[in-house]
């Protein structure tokens, strides 16, 4: 059976640009997810006594922290980023406020063509 020559090539900049906008949703998912765990969840839990916030967004974070790596190490072989530029935004996805930081600066080097 013959490729199916409409779809984009894995490379093609429509390939790339897919591959970022899910980062990019990923990587807000997550950051909400991660400041609410922190602001919210975790003083309800250690200061009025109220677990039940850190287990439900504890976990829904995790598991979305899950599809969040999937999405960058896509973007990142698609791209052909850096090692350490892979490395750096997957780890920053676990820090509160800084995963937005990490988005925006890989939302601007791909946009300008720069190698992450």
């Amino acid at each position: 059976m013959a490729a199916d020559r409409t779809a984009p090539a894995r490379d093609s900049e429509q390939a790339i640009a897919a591959a970022l906008q899910r980062y990019r949703v990923m990587a807000t998912v997550v950051g909400v997810l991660l400041v609410l765990l922190f602001v919210v969840a975790m003083p309800l839990k250690y200061f009025a006594g109220i677990p039940e916030p850190v287990t439900v967004l504890g976990t829904a974070h995790g598991w979305l922290y899950a599809l969040f790596f999937l999405a960058t190490v896509d973007l990142a072989l698609r791209a052909k980023w850096t090692l350490k530029g892979a490395v750096v935004a997957l780890v920053l996805g676990t820090i509160p406020f800084l995963s937005f930081v990490a988005e925006r600066t890989v939302t601007q080097k791909m946009r300008a063509g720069e190698r992450v």
